[in-house]
């Protein structure tokens, strides 16, 4: 069943805790924990995961919104076509959208909740951002405001500054991004480390691991898109190098 079905449809009560529980409890209620794991599919931790991924891309995603001092009906909209959202959840989605984004709570408690959550799972808090960026870079345009917006998440989220700039490098557009940048290397190093590099980030963010890692389907195109760019960067790179 679609995650937007389960989380928006009535069945989004599992004893998540923290920013993410309370806004979940505030739209939702409660239901039963066994019900919310059979409609989601797989074990109950699964379910966990799946559900406070979504909720804390919609919750980080509003807050990013609002940055700029105000949110628009297109920002909005701009999820709801980003993510698949269907016609029949569209409501429900735009209804937690605007209630993560009215609500006192800033952003931070959100970002550090998913940090503890995926603490061992790098390239889940990874996945998130990207979809942040993907959001964000909607318009084509990349405002102050959001940028250090996506600064912060990062830090609580535990990257540093060098890992920061791989990804934010990923969202530039073909015509403007940095082989080199997008695989996290100096232009010095060897031929064998930019192919160990290359087949580390290509393992690290496939999609079928990330999906097992608790990323629902509806947000792995996003990590498609980055697989892309990983590729695009190392048969640059190659290329240049005339690496075989």
């Amino acid at each position: 069943m679609s995650v937007w079905g389960t989380l928006l449809g009535g069945a989004a009560g599992l004893a998540l805790g923290g920013p993410i529980g309370a806004l979940v409890g505030a739209f939702a209620g409660h239901v039963a924990v066994k019900k919310i794991a059979e409609k989601v599919g797989g074990p109950i931790g699964e379910a966990t995961e799946k559900i406070t991924f979504t909720i804390g891309v919609i919750a980080l995603s509003a807050k990013m919104a609002k940055a700029d001092g105000m949110v628009t009906r297109d920002e909005i909209n701009v999820f709801k076509q980003a993510f698949r959202v269907p016609e029949s959840e569209s409501r429900n989605v735009g209804r937690l959208f605007n209630l993560a984004r009215q609500e006192a709570t800033g952003y931070e408690p959100y970002a550090a909740q998913l940090a503890r959550l995926f603490h061992d799972q790098p390239a889940v808090l990874e996945e998130l951002l990207d979809i942040l960026f993907h959001i964000a870079m909607a318009d084509g345009v990349m405002h102050p405001a959001e940028e250090t917006f996506l600064k912060h998440v990062a830090r609580l989220f535990g990257f540093d500054q060098a890992t920061y700039h791989r990804i934010r490098e990923g969202h530039l557009g073909k015509d403007r991004r940095d082989p080199w940048v997008i695989l996290g290397l100096e232009h010095t190093a060897s031929d064998q480390e930019i192919k160990s590099r290359y087949r580390k980030l290509i393992k690290e963010h496939h999609p079928d691991l990330l999906m097992a890692k608790g990323v629902p389907e509806e947000f792995i195109e996003v990590a498609n898109e980055k697989l892309a760019a990983i590729n695009e960067a190392y048969d640059r790179i190659a290329k240049e190098r005339k690496i075989k």
